[in-house]
């Protein structure tokens, strides 16, 4: 009598005696495999390679067994496997071992010993979190660049700056674009430290407890890029704390962005009319025909919103979770980190075009700064400094010169002096020079010339900003090529350790690959 052969799915485990159902696969496994196999495939190879690596290392596989075993991995890609409930219960580790398993000449009986999904998911889980952050990195750079060039173009612009939606002080377009760079580059800072702060290696942690074969986990964080293993087994696979820190940095960011943005949604207003942007970057209305409208920026402003939502959603997928490895905060969780990651990128991909294509309307901020009282501080100043008249005192006396300059319908420059002594008589002060006094501390001009602490928005000091942020950005750019190529020499050490030689358009390549075209 001729023994049955075991169904297909009790190949892969003992403890069931079939696969997945159709409901199971169609909402669960099937989407999560097609997400892996576009995201994360490159990266359960390039674990998978080093795996052989350390096999061959141990004695475990022999030369030519962890060669082909790296030979058929390098040739895995999205179109080479697929989710098939009774093959390999819709599970891409189990596709990826079938297709090496089919392609070898004769079976590595050695080969995943010891070895346990739980620390292979989080390490490519944690280097698709890397990927993500050197990819984006890249795009805030772009940002960066683009924001101090145009900084420097317009340092010496005057504008109206606003405090409380009045009109408080003469500023430039350049001063108030080096606080937007200057929180760019606090940006990049807080994501390197994230990014070195979970640059730890969870392979070879096991299912939860460690393994019972010498893994060489040094060795195997170099190879994957890491710079270092992670340390306890237990957070290696329990832990996703990277999706949290990584989404709550995309969220303040865009927080920070949305204020911006509001900035450019209000100079952009017809009561302003301090920037235009080109007719492609804009819109119409169908209803008024005298409309320009720029819901470009909305869009931007909006999409920031998302940013908060996407990181609120990982937190409360982790929240009251037991500390160990869950399909719960390893995958419902993370569901929406990848949207999190591309909605900034979209968001800083369109704030960059905005700002290279924005124009600052030069007369007509001039006009605003010329129309309105923003010497006011400068002639409390000048009064005490000049006069002598203690700094209360000149305080009021600024305000009530303002108070009847405005009822008479008077401008600010060159000011009416008789007001001036008017006001500083009711208070026993008589003025030396109110006229020139007055032609100073209202010249627009000079608004910005007079100041003199560092960090102002006298044009000199922004300069020196702009000098200073400049080398910043080249050392943010210098800190991140140094983590991107230490995975690519990861990747290259490791085909040399199983005698690849990593063809264009391999999977050792597709691990740099996605984040490229982003």
């Amino acid at each position: 009598m001729t023994s049955q052969s075991p169904a297909p799915a009790a190949e892969l485990t003992g403890r069931i005696s079939g696969g997945p159902s159709e409901l199971l696969h169609e909402e669960v496994l099937a989407p999560q495999f097609r997400f892996e196999s576009r995201h994360l495939l490159h990266h359960y190879v390039a674990i998978e390679k080093t795996l052989a690596a350390e096999y061959a290392r141990m004695g475990l596989l022999d030369t030519d067994e962890a060669h082909a075993v790296a030979a058929l991995l390098d040739g895995v890609g999205p179109g080479t496997l697929s989710a098939r409930p009774d093959a390999n219960m819709s599970d891409i580790a189990f596709a990826i071992e079938r297709h090496v398993e089919a392609g070898l000449a004769r079976p590595a009986v050695r080969w995943h010993v010891d070895r346990s999904r739980n620390d292979l998911q989080a390490c490519a889980q944690l280097m698709f979190g890397r990927e993500r952050l050197i990819a984006f990195a890249g795009a805030l750079a772009e940002l960066g660049e683009v924001v101090v060039q145009l900084a420097q173009e317009t340092r010496e612009l005057p504008m109206p700056g606003y405090t409380h939606f009045q009109a408080a002080q003469i500023i430039t377009p350049g001063f108030h674009l080096t606080a937007l760079s200057e929180h760019l580059l606090h940006t990049q800072r807080r994501l390197l430290a994230a990014y070195d702060g979970i640059d730890a290696c969870p392979l070879g942690a096991g299912a939860m407890a460690g393994q019972e074969l010498p893994w060489d986990r040094v060795r195997m964080a170099r190879l994957l890029g890491f710079d270092r293993p992670q340390s306890n087994a237990l957070t290696a696979v329990a832990s996703r704390r990277w999706s949290a820190e990584a989404t709550a940095e995309l969220s303040l960011l865009g927080a920070a962005l949305s204020r911006f943005t509001t900035d450019l949604l209000s100079w952009g207003g017809s009561e302003y009319g301090f920037i235009e942007l080109p007719d492609e970057l804009s819109g119409i209305s169908s209803a008024m025909p005298q409309k320009k409208n720029y819901p470009v920026l909305e869009r931007i402003r909006g999409r920031t919103a998302h940013l908060t939502a996407f990181h609120t959603d990982v937190l409360l997928g982790q929240r009251n979770t037991p500390f160990c490895n869950l399909v719960e905060v390893s995958k419902e969780a993370g569901t929406h980190v990848l949207a999190a990651f591309d909605s900034a990128h979209g968001t800083v991909r369109l704030l960059t075009e905005v700002l290279r294509r924005l124009t600052f309307r030069a007369e007509r901020m001039r006009e605003v700064c010329e129309r309105e009282f923003l010497g006011g501080f400068s002639l409390a100043n000048a009064l005490t400094l000049t006069e002598d008249v203690p700094w209360r005192t000149a305080q009021v006396i600024a305000g009530k010169y303002i108070v009847r300059a405005v009822a008479a319908g008077a401008p600010p420059h060159p000011g009416v002096p008789e007001l001036l002594v008017e006001a500083a008589a009711e208070h026993s002060v008589t003025l030396a020079g109110p006229g020139g006094l007055l032609a100073d501390a209202f010249d627009v001009r000079r608004g910005l010339e007079r100041l003199a602490s560092q960090g102002s928005a006298r044009p000199e000091a922004v300069a020196e900003a702009l000098r200073d942020q400049r080398t910043a950005y080249a050392e943010v750019r210098a800190a991140w090529e140094r983590r991107a190529e230490a995975v690519r020499a990861g990747a290259a050490e490791t085909d040399r350790a199983l005698g690849l030689t990593a063809p264009a358009g391999s999977a050792v390549d597709a691990v740099h690959a996605e984040a490229g075209d982003r």
